[in-house]
């Protein structure tokens, strides 16, 4: 009997314990002060180092350094960064492209003029005039080809029958009046068509020089990834684009270079085929002259 009266006093005595210091525990745990900084939720970490501390700092982006630059992708910004084989390509590319426009552009406005004065020559030529009247109205120096045909051709006529007299009109002279119109128009025809090769070259050659620099600027993005060990976009993206923007100026450069060698080409064509037509027109009346001035010399 006293024995379960000391167990039932025991444990009465370990329940007013546990009781008694759950009680203090309440009682010690005051709440926070209004100027007391927020305690973060369990399982969240703050971001130490970021920028402005607290839980809605955005992570750094990995692989990039605290306060780098963004790269630029203007055309002058992509020169400026760019290596110096680069840098060369894009100066020969550059070079190749103002050069060419200014060939393009002396030849369409040289080709209009030509053509202009080729029609105002042939209304005079047609006119049913004296050809000699026309030669000395035309001068020494005549500023198309087909106007140097025709005084070249006269010249030689009026040195033949100057000379030779009306029986050697038939001999050789209708030779030697096609072959001086022939050798005028050759190099007529020369001088036009001069620098009509570099659109050629810079159209076929361009893309393949702007290729270059695209390899060049790809090895040096490949070589910036193998230095860092870092294969983010950020580390190969300047690379890949100075790359990427000499291709363009290739294309820039040889695109109208090919459009415009093809399209002079066809119009130089033409009126090299009017120069020869009216070659032929004009050594076809010489020769029927030369035909009647030798029958009325030999009745």
């Amino acid at each position: 009997m006293d024995t379960v009266i000391f167990d039932i006093a025991g444990s009465l005595g370990d329940w007013a314990a546990t009781l008694g210091s759950g009680m203090a525990d309440l009682v010690q745990a005051e709440p926070p002060r209004p100027d007391a900084a927020p305690v973060a939720p369990a399982g969240r970490e703050t971001l130490p180092d970021a920028p402005g501390g607290g839980l809605l700092s955005p992570p750094p982006l990995a692989g990039a350094p605290d306060g780098i630059a963004a790269t630029k992708l203007d055309p002058i910004s992509l020169f400026w960064q760019a290596d110096i084989i680069v840098k060369g390509v894009m100066l020969l590319l550059v070079f190749a492209s103002v050069w060419s426009w200014g060939i393009i552009f002396d030849k369409v406005v040289r080709l209009r003029a030509l053509f202009r004065r080729a029609d105002a020559f042939e209304d005079r030529f047609w006119s049913g005039g004296s050809l000699d009247d026309l030669y000395d109205r035309l001068g020494p120096n005549p500023r198309d080809p087909m106007t140097l045909l025709f005084t070249a051709a006269m010249r030689e006529w009026r040195r033949a029958t100057g000379r030779d007299g009306a029986g050697g009109l038939t001999a050789s002279l209708p030779q030697r009046v096609e072959r001086v119109m022939q050798i005028t128009m050759s190099r007529e025809m020369e001088g036009l068509e001069r620098r009509l090769g570099f659109l050629a070259s810079t159209g076929a050659v361009a893309p393949f020089v702007g290729l270059f620099g695209t390899v060049w600027g790809i090895m040096n993005s490949f070589h910036a990834i193998g230095a860092s060990r870092d294969t983010s976009l950020a580390t190969v993206a300047p690379g890949i684009a100075e790359a990427l923007f000499a291709t363009a100026i290739g294309l820039v450069a040889a695109i109208p270079a090919v459009v415009a060698y093809n399209k002079l080409s066809n119009e130089i064509d033409r009126y090299a085929r009017r120069l020869e037509t009216f070659a032929g027109e004009f050594s076809a009346i010489l020769s029927r002259q030369i035909e009647e001035r030798g029958g009325g010399a030999a009745s």
